[in-house]
Parts: C-alpha cells; structure tokens; sequence
C-alpha cells in the first residue's frame, strides 16, 4: 500500500510542476482547462499522500487547491467549452482581443 500512496504522490506533484511549466512557457493559460485539470488531479494525487501520512498542513493546502480548482472550472467553463485548452483571447499587433 505505502508504494502506491507514494507513487500517487510522486505522480501528483509532477502533474503540478507540468501544469506550472505550461503556464511558465506559455504553453497553456491560467485560465484554460488544461492547466485547471492538471492542478485539480495534482492537488488530488497529493491530496491523498498526505492523508495517508497525517501531513494535515499539506492535506489543508491541497484541498483548498482543490476547491479553488473546481471553482475556477465552473465559472470559465462555460467560456471555455470547445477550446482546446487554450485562452479566448489573442494578441493582434500587441493588443489584446477577445475571440468570439
């Protein structure tokens, strides 16, 4: 048991460091779906790791990264549905539009 906790755990937080890579790069948005499902699984995977091993600060963090998660999805999702994960808007000529 305590290797597949583990392994989840080590799967979660490289979910979270790809999610940040992709926004870092510019890979994906904060706001797209891609980004907010991989910090939901992240946090997930992490989620449970820390309550196996009673590490409750870390529980706490993940569960409200998990809410944030959730609600970030539900208000944009509907903005978001049929994107590819990626943002609405584009940079024409350094100006910033929204795309219908």
């Amino acid at each position: 048991m305590t290797f597949a906790v583990d392994a989840l755990g080590w799967m979660g937080v490289a979910t979270l460091l790809y999610a940040y890579w992709l926004v870092s790069t510019q890979k994906a948005t904060g706001e797209s779906r891609t980004y907010q499902g991989m910090n939901l699984l992240g946090a997930m995977l992490v989620l449970v790791n820390s309550s196996y091993y009673g590490a409750y600060p870390s529980v706490g963090v993940n569960a409200a990264w998990i809410a944030i998660g959730f609600y970030a999805l539900a208000t944009h999702l509907p903005r978001l549905r049929g994107r590819n994960g990626t943002s609405n808007r584009t940079t024409v000529d350094g100006t910033t539009v929204a795309r219908g």
